[in-house]
């Protein structure tokens, strides 16, 4: 009997044993396992953090902007610049610098009712050029635009910009009305607003007027409106991939084989 209770408490004491080491590799593995998840969390976050308030990255979907930007052109964008966006609020923080006539800035569209009706976003993420600033007298005459009564030229054309019909109207330009003065030295806005006719209209402060280089292919502030200051997200910076589209590409899997290796770098102006 006292073999056999000897026998059972080796038996035992072995039991316990390896219970204990079972425990400690199954304790070792669960805080691996919290160790693996906090480098992963904290991993993320660093990500959202940089994305949120340095540098996200932004591709360009449409030939609105050509030639400055291209269908398929990967951008930086630097978001510390104008003062990074809060998500899911409307608090921006202070930035280094306020926008300036001329730049091309990423920012969020004001509401376009048209595009809610045809269920797209209302409010996408756009990318255009600021053309007029807080307090500037801004109308367009046979396609150019004039800023407080100066030409404003671009500085790049190309064949691949689009050709329009410049006596379009459209619905969407009755906002204009709203900002449009009479009787100014630079003359009274036409009856109609067109495409290539329209203003003066005087942009309030905080606010900015927003165009693609490319004005026959571009939806712009003439259709949707003028943009807040808190609407702007930040200056683009350089090109870092950029490749020719499917559709405009006679090779396979264009996004690999058909390269823009030219653009790759290229600084936004």
């Amino acid at each position: 009997m006292a073999k056999r209770k000897s026998s059972g408490g080796e038996g035992g004491g072995r039991g316990s044993v390896a219970s204990l080491r079972a425990g400690k590799g199954r304790g070792s593995g669960g805080r691996r396992a919290w160790e693996g998840f906090k480098s992963l969390a904290g991993t993320i976050a660093i990500f959202l953090l940089l994305r949120t308030f340095l540098v996200e990255a932004y591709r360009i979907p449409s030939g609105s902007m050509i030639p400055s930007l291209l269908v398929g052109d990967w951008l930086f964008v630097n978001k510390l610049r104008y003062g990074p966006h809060i998500p899911f609020t409307h608090v921006s923080l202070p930035g280094y610098a306020q926008p300036r006539r001329g730049e091309v800035v990423v920012f969020e569209s004001p509401y376009q009712a048209d595009e809610a009706e045809l269920g797209h976003d209302p409010t996408p993420t756009l990318v255009k050029r600021i053309i007029g600033m807080p307090g500037d007298t801004i109308y367009m005459r046979d396609a150019v635009v004039y800023v407080d009564g100066e030409a404003q030229m671009l500085s790049e054309t190309s064949p691949d910009q689009a050709r329009g019909d410049g006596t379009e109207t459209n619905p969407l330009f009755e906002w204009q009305l709203r900002i449009e003065v009479q009787r100014t030295r630079f003359g009274d806005p036409p009856k109609q607003p067109t495409h290539d006719n329209w203003g003066p209209l005087v942009i309030p402060a905080g606010y900015f007027f927003m165009m693609g280089d490319n004005r026959y292919d571009s939806k712009d502030s003439r259709y949707w409106g003028i943009v807040p200051r808190g609407n702007i997200r930040g200056r683009p910076m350089f090109v870092y991939y950029s490749y020719v589209p499917s559709g405009q590409s006679d090779r396979p899997l264009s996004f690999l084989t058909d390269i823009r290796w030219g653009r790759l770098g290229h600084w936004i102006r």
